[in-house]
């Protein structure tokens, strides 16, 4: 079991940054293969970035590409998403997940666990 805690949402300015962190319970983080998606109102939830095991590989769609970074710190059980650049399309609530095993890494039916959610709100 594998409980995922986000933080680091808010309100912010167009052109502004933020950070996201999720922190994971248990021993077993770098066994996971990890994913931030996002879902607006009246949207589906959408994969906006994942993160390899060791981090060796990023993966993002072309939406936040150059804009979104997501690194990993394994000592911590925490994955982070870094956004730049922020657009008022990226206003979502922004969930990060965990997914054991496979690689169908951006589709959110192939993740175990998921956080809460975190609210971003981005004005203009």
């Amino acid at each position: 079991q594998v409980q995922l805690v986000e933080s680091g949402g808010g309100l912010v300015q167009a052109g502004g940054s933020l950070r996201l962190s999720c922190a994971a319970s248990g021993r077993t983080f770098s066994s996971y293969f990890m994913g931030w998606f996002r879902q607006a109102p009246g949207k589906e939830r959408e994969f906006v970035a994942g993160i390899s095991r060791y981090g060796a590989g990023t993966y993002y769609p072309e939406s936040v590409k150059g804009r979104f970074t997501i690194s990993r710190d394994n000592a911590k059980n925490t994955v982070y998403l870094q956004m730049n650049s922020l657009k008022p399309e990226d206003t979502s609530v922004y969930y990060c997940a965990a997914l054991r095993y496979g690689s169908s890494w951006s589709s959110q039916s192939a993740y175990d666990y998921w956080g809460q959610g975190i609210q971003v709100t981005v004005f203009s």
